[in-house]
């Protein structure tokens, strides 16, 4: 009779730390945790579709979430700045910082485990080179929707931007994107991830769809730190014009601080 008593503890006492695990790597990559969270994300695209002479691009995205309350409403202030290399003629290759994107997402009542958010988004002309940015001023929002399960995460990311002012003499902007967010939890912090995000471009008609599946892993740190590495290849499975990705590596780093324990 003990011997079945020790077995149901000890099997009960490893569920609940196989739980507790899962709810930590949800955690660690749900775009709605209330944490700072510095990032540092690499898209490498070695292949684009029907442009001709093989050219290479890499855009590194420094990101930023910085939670705060305003008037009882929980936010989440979201930042992008781009540091790319992109072909540019007939020099060949120019390198240097991209547009500026800021998001102020407002966090709605969850719903069960699904949490919403919402809020408007702007990007700032702030790029280096003609190939780099779009030299537009542009507005738009920013949905998000994540639903955590009991074997990982499911949510998406959508965004629209169009510009209303900045050089005539560029091309206006009006995007659509989509994001779907898709990880499934293993052992040990390990997870396998799709996260390829859709773009839609309704100004030049120049669109597509890529699907990625990579893994990552999640490691705990000191004074409640962790960070969240992972590598994600991606391929277009479906396009509308030229100069799409053919296929590009997605991989990054992420390191949230929870702002309780960094207070103490």
């Amino acid at each position: 009779m003990k011997l079945w008593l020790i077995l149901a503890f000890t099997a009960l006492s490893f569920g609940t730390a196989v739980a507790q695990e899962h709810s930590d790597v949800n955690e660690a990559n749900n775009p709605l945790t209330p944490k700072i969270t510095v990032n540092f994300h690499d898209y490498y695209i070695p292949s684009f579709n029907d442009v001709p002479g093989s050219p290479k691009s890499n855009q590194l995205l420094l990101r930023g979430l910085i939670p705060y309350d305003l008037g009882g409403m929980p936010q989440l202030f979201r930042y992008t700045l781009p540091v790319a290399t992109a072909p540019d003629e007939p020099s060949g290759y120019v390198t240097g910082l991209g547009d500026l994107t800021l998001m102020d997402i407002f966090i709605l009542p969850k719903h069960g485990e699904v949490t919403l958010g919402a809020g408007p988004l702007v990007v700032l002309p702030t790029a280096t080179g003609e190939s780099l940015g779009s030299g537009k001023w542009q507005i738009g929002g920013a949905g998000v929707v994540v639903a955590a399960q009991t074997w990982g995460l499911i949510g998406g990311l959508a965004t629209y931007q169009t510009s209303f002012a900045g050089q005539s003499d560029r091309p206006d902007v009006n995007l659509f994107t989509f994001q779907p967010i898709v990880n499934f939890n293993l052992a040990r912090g390990w997870y396998l991830r799709s996260s390829a995000t859709w773009n839609f471009n309704f100004e030049s008609g120049s669109s597509y769809v890529p699907v990625g599946f990579g893994v990552g892993k999640v490691i705990p740190l000191d004074k409640g730190i962790t960070m969240n590495a992972f590598v994600e290849p991606q391929y277009t499975v479906w396009k509308d014009g030229a100069g799409s990705p053919r296929w590009q590596i997605f991989a990054g780093m992420n390191f949230q601080f929870p702002i309780r324990k960094l207070a103490e």
